[in-house]
């Protein structure tokens, strides 16, 4: 893991993202852990841990500059928890809930949660449209996160019931983003959502990535 350890330090410098030893040491027992469960449970096509750095904590660790400093955020279709177990560990005073409809990937959330002692983060198994009821939902959220997640219009309309006025909604999308932002701006503006389209680059592979930022008008 001397490899991994020094490539993510080299990047968060380089992307100038701040965090303690300890925040470090859980960003890579997190990797580790996943590769780990990844050879018999499948969690995710990145296996290269170099690659896992980049990929999902790197590319998780994009949103610190559009967190709350305090609040609840709710990650949709959270996979193996990125990017909400990452942004936990980093902004441990945010309340995080993640909901995913796949069983092994929230028992892998829940395990890092325990381990790492990550109190005020819940992993709920199911699909986002059948939570409404569930207690850690019946708040609402300051920040709703989705990972290549829907079509950024269907992907509104699943946020709509959770996003606090005032708050917002962040879909992280590849190269296509730009594409579909254009193509609903004016059905999502006529919703009542503010739009602002953010670009990145990812420092190691060069891939494209697109922040869809939809803030929800106050009434």
């Amino acid at each position: 893991m001397a490899e991994v350890a020094e490539s993510l330090k080299k990047l968060l410098k380089k992307q100038g993202i701040g965090l303690s030893c300890q925040q470090v040491e859980q960003l890579l027992w997190l990797i580790d852990e996943l590769l780990r469960w990844n050879r018999s449970r499948n969690l995710t096509a990145i296996t290269r841990p170099v690659e896992v750095v980049e990929k999902h904590l790197i590319d998780s660790l994009s949103l610190l500059p559009y967190l709350p400093e305090r609040g609840r955020l709710l990650d949709i279709g959270s996979g193996a928890g990125f990017p909400a177990l990452p942004l936990k560990i980093v902004r441990p005073e945010l309340t995080v809930v993640s909901v995913d409809a796949v069983a092994k990937k929230i028992q892998f959330q829940r395990h890092i949660a325990r381990k790492l002692g990550l109190t005020g983060f819940t992993a709920v198994h199911g699909r986002v449209e059948e939570c409404q009821q569930h207690d850690a939902f019946r708040e609402g959220f300051d920040l709703v996160t989705a990972r290549a997640v829907a079509h950024l219009s269907q992907l509104a309309a699943l946020a709509a019931d959770y996003v606090l006025p005032g708050g917002a909604l962040i879909a992280m999308k590849g190269p296509e983003g730009e594409e579909e932002w254009l193509a609903c701006q004016e059905q999502l503006q006529s919703a009542g959502w503010s739009l602002q389209l953010e670009g990145l680059t990812l420092p190691l592979s060069g891939a494209i990535r697109s922040l869809l930022i939809l803030s929800r008008n106050s009434p």
